[in-house]
């Protein structure tokens, strides 16, 4: 076989594997902004925004830094709605905790404390002591409170910490994208440069004896 031919041959292949990896990466530079768009729609149209300013230990915790970088924006992209979720969200469920007594418990583990405190208020309401009534009532009242306050906190930090995860895969495809842009721009060009040779080059009329 010529070496034109093979040149001719290797650089038709080039440059429709090069086309095909444009295509694929227009196709995830789509993907990839449909990601940033729709998060960012979507999380606009809940007016969640950091505040001007914080309280106590919200900026103490490793990686908070990202609530000073933020304050008082729109929580509008992955990145945002990781830090909210997890350093103002977070503080303020473990904050709440302590200032019940109860720290370190979550939503789940607060099922097994309320129901135990449901149990002494059954028991205190079998007798005719009203201030024992009235203190186990009230220790009722402040678990359920609580446990109210950490479902709601833990299910608005999980759906963030959602979005900011379809936010990461949006990175990726414009990540990959970007790839498939520079590898189609390599083949693309090395494809020109053997189609160059094969009919530029003295030596392009040789012929090439197979192996063997």
């Amino acid at each position: 076989m010529k070496r034109r031919t093979l040149d001719i041959a290797f650089s038709v292949g080039g440059a429709l594997f090069a086309a095909l990896l444009l295509v694929l990466g227009l196709v995830l530079k789509d993907q990839a902004n449909f990601a940033t768009d729709y998060v960012k729609d979507q999380l606009s149209e809940q007016k969640i925004a950091f505040p001007e300013e914080y309280g106590r230990g919200e900026t103490d915790v490793a990686g908070s830094d990202c609530l000073t970088t933020y304050i008082g924006q729109t929580v509008d992209s992955g990145p945002k709605a990781e830090c909210f979720a997890n350093f103002y969200i977070k503080t303020h469920m473990m904050h709440s905790a302590d200032d019940a007594g109860y720290p370190g418990e979550t939503y789940s583990s607060l099922g097994g404390i309320t129901r135990a405190l449901g149990a002494e208020l059954a028991t205190a309401q079998e007798g005719t002591d009203q201030t024992a009534i009235d203190e186990a009532q009230a220790k009722v009242d402040a678990a359920n409170g609580l446990r109210d306050t950490m479902f709601k906190g833990e299910t608005l930090r999980g759906l963030l910490l959602t979005t900011y995860g379809f936010s990461i895969f949006g990175d990726r495809a414009d990540l990959a994208g970007l790839v498939c842009y520079l590898a189609a721009a390599l083949l693309f060009v090395l494809s020109v440069a053997g189609l160059a040779h094969a009919f530029l080059s003295k030596n392009a009329d040789h012929t090439v004896l197979a192996a063997g």
